[in-house]
C-alpha cells in the first residue's frame, strides 16, 4: 500500500458521525470504519482499471484521501455524497460485437468498495447454492463441475440461458425493492440509488441512466446477483437443476420437450417479473456437448471436460497478436509476454479433462515461434542452424528449401535448431504435461 501504517491511522480517523437509532440503520457507519476502508483502498489499488471521467489514477486516490476525506465522511454520514457519472469504455466482445463498461471514478470505486465489503457478508450467505458468479469462495471451475454432474446424472438436455444486455436492461425500481428488503439504513439507500442513476459520459456527452447498473463498478456484481437470486429461488421452487454464473443460467432436463416447456416459462417469468428480455440468438435448448459454458464444453459419450473450440479459436487470436512481426519485438521480449499468457490461460483451461487440444497447441504455438524466428534470421538462416548444430546438409537444403516460412517451421532442420527446451529455456511454458492424471472412459 502506498501510505505507510502510521498515515492510514492519520488518513480513516475522526468523530464517528451522527449515530443512527438501531444497528440495522447504522450500515453507513460500519461502512466509514476505519479497518473497513483500508481494507477497500487496498483492494482498489490492487484491483487497478483506468481513470474515471476525472483522469484521476488508482496511484493518486491515498494522497486525494489523506487531504478530502473528513469532508467525504461527513457527507456519506449526512447521506449527501453524490457520485460523479461513469465513463463509457467499449470493449470487443470474443464473439463480435462490443461490450459497454461504465467505469466509475477512482473515489467512487473505492466507496463501492466500502459498501461492498459491509453488504456483502450479510446478503452472500443467502443467495442460492446453484449460484457461482462473483461470490467470495465460489468460481468458474465449481460451476463447470456442477453442471458436469447433472449430465452425468441423466440430465443430457441444457436450456441455455442468456439475459440480453442484462447489465444495462436492469430495472432499477425492481433493484432498489429487493435492496430495501434487505437493507434499512436509508442512507445507503439513497447512495445505491445515485450509484445506478449518476449518468454516463460518452463521446463527450452526459447521458441519463434510467437503467441499468455498470460493468466497471465493484457493487455491480453483487447488485446483479440480488437480482438475479429471484430467478435462482423460482428454479428451485420448480426443483431444476440449473447453474448460475453471473447472467449465464444453464438448466439440466432430460428431453427436449421439458427444455422447450422450461425455456419458455423462464423467459415469461424473466419478463413479467424482473423486466429482463432472453436473447434469443444466443440461447438454445440443445445437448451439452453442442453448447459451451464459461469456455468449457463436454465430450459426447464421456461427458468429459473439455475446452470449446471458441475458447481455442480466441486463444489463437491473441498468441497470433503476441508474437506479430509488426510488432518489431526480439524473441525474448515476445517469450516473456508469451508466458504470462500462457500461465494464465493454463491456471483456467487446465482444468479441462480432455487435454489432447493442449498438446496440439504446444505445438502450434512452437510452429508460430519457429515461424517467427526464420523470418528474422533472414539471410543468415543457413548460419544460425548451424551455430545451433544442424548438419551441413541438412541446414543447406532447409536454408535453400522453395517452401515458406510456415512450411518450415515444422521442418526436421527447424526443430533440431529450435527443440521444445529452447522455447521452455526462454520462459515459454508448455500447456500439455506427460503423464498427467487423466479420467477413463467414464469420466470419473
Amino acid at each position: 500500500m502506498w501510505l505507510p501504517l502510521h498515515v492510514e491511522g492519520e488518513l480513516f480517523c475522526g468523530e464517528a458521525g451522527p449515530e443512527s437509532p438501531s444497528y440495522d440503520e447504522q450500515l453507513m457507519e460500519r461502512v466509514v470504519e476505519r479497518d473497513n476502508l483500508i481494507r477497500a483502498l487496498k483492494q482498489v489499488e490492487r484491483n487497478g482499471g483506468s481513470p474515471g471521467i476525472d483522469g484521476m489514477t488508482v496511484e493518486a486516490l491515498a494522497p486525494y484521501l489523506k487531504h478530502h476525506w473528513p469532508r467525504l465522511k461527513e457527507a456519506l454520514l449526512r447521506g449527501a455524497y453524490i457520485p460523479q457519472p461513469v465513463k463509457r469504455v467499449e470493449i470487443p466482445k470474443p464473439g463480435g460485437g462490443v461490450r459497454k463498461l461504465g467505469i466509475p471514478t477512482v473515489v467512487d470505486r473505492f466507496i463501492q468498495q466500502a459498501i461492498l465489503q459491509v453488504l456483502q457478508p450479510e446478503w452472500d450467505p443467502e443467495f442460492s447454492e446453484s449460484s457461482f458468479g462473483f461470490r467470495p469462495g465460489r468460481n468458474a471451475h465449481q460451476a463447470v463441475t456442477r453442471a458436469q454432474r447433472y449430465v452425468k446424472e441423466g440430465y443430457t438436455w441444457v436450456v441455455d440461458m442468456d439475459v440480453e444486455k442484462f447489465f444495462d436492461r436492469v430495472n432499477h425500481d425492481k433493484l432498489m425493492s429487493e435492496v430495501a428488503k434487505r437493507v434499512k439504513d436509508r442512507r445507503i439507500l439513497r447512495i445505491i440509488r445515485r450509484f445506478l442513476e449518476a449518468g454516463v459520459l460518452e463521446h463527450d456527452a452526459l447521458h441519463e441512466t434510467t437503467e441499468g447498473t455498470p460493468q466497471g463498478g465493484p457493487l455491480s456484481p453483487l447488485l446483479a446477483n440480488l437480482l438475479l437470486d429471484k430467478l435462482d429461488r423460482e428454479l428451485e421452487r420448480r426443483e431444476h437443476r440449473f447453474v448460475r454464473y453471473a447472467d449465464d443460467c444453464n438448466i439440466y432436463v432430460r428431453s427436449r420437450r421439458a427444455g422447450c416447456r422450461v425455456m419458455r416459462r423462464v423467459s415469461e417469468f424473466l419478463s413479467n417479473r424482473l423486466k429482463l428480455k432472453v436473447n434469443e440468438a444466443k440461447s438454445a435448448v440443445a445437448r451439452p456437448w453442442q453448447r459451451k459454458f464459461l469456455g468449457f464444453g463436454f465430450s459426447r459419450f464421456d461427458y468429459r471436460r473439455r475446452i470449446s473450440l471458441e475458447a481455442i479459436k480466441r486463444f489463437k487470436e491473441r498468441v497470433r497478436e503476441i508474437s506479430s512481426r509488426t510488432r518489431g519485438r526480439n524473441i525474448a521480449g515476445i517469450a516473456a509476454e508469451l508466458g504470462r499468457y500462457l500461465r494464465g490461460w493454463k491456471a483456467y483451461f487446465g482444468f479441462a479433462e480432455a487435454l489432447s487440444p493442449l498438446k496440439e497447441l504446444d505445438s502450434w504455438i512452437r510452429r508460430r515461434l519457429r515461424c517467427y524466428l526464420w523470418k528474422q534470421w533472414g539471410r543468415r538462416g543457413y548460419r544460425e542452424l548451424r551455430n545451433r548444430g544442424v548438419s551441413r546438409d541438412l541446414a543447406w537444403n532447409t536454408a535453400k528449401s522453395a517452401h515458406g516460412p510456415w512450411r518450415l517451421s515444422r521442418s526436421p532442420g527447424l526443430a533440431f535448431a529450435l527443440p521444445a527446451s529452447y522455447f521452455v529455456s526462454l520462459g515459454v511454458p508448455t500447456l500439455y504435461v506427460k503423464g498427467s492424471s487423466q479420467p477413463n472412459r467414464r469420466g470419473t
